[in-house]
């Protein structure tokens, strides 16, 4: 199960109406990095016949079966610090992260 905090919620349901289209957002991981895993996220016109979905403050989360067992249980947050701000994945399954915060482990 993938969650989406009510700012979260919010700012996925504002770009998709800024767009004009599409059925939620789309969160995976692929391999990259210095500790082997990233964050994907994209938003999704179409839902893929293997994809799972969650629903979260009126917000459908597609994952695909391959990244759940990275993503499992994980809530999806906004955060603002300082001049930056965008989604934070508050991840259980990690085990840790690179200095630059842009890839993880599990």
């Amino acid at each position: 199960m993938i969650t989406l905090t009510p700012l979260a919620a919010e700012k996925v349901k504002n770009h998709l109406i800024k767009r004009g289209k599409g059925e939620g957002v789309r969160v995976g991981v692929k391999t990259t990095g210095c500790s082997g895993l990233a964050y994907t996220l994209e938003f999704v016109d179409l839902k893929k016949e293997e994809d799972l979905t969650f629903e979260s403050h009126n917000v459908k989360v597609f994952v695909d079966p391959k990244s759940i067992v990275y993503l499992n249980n994980m809530v999806m947050d906004w955060t603002k610090k300082g001049l930056n701000e965008g989604f934070d994945f508050v991840n259980p399954n990690e085990s840790a992260r690179c200095g630059c915060g842009e890839s993880f482990k599990v």
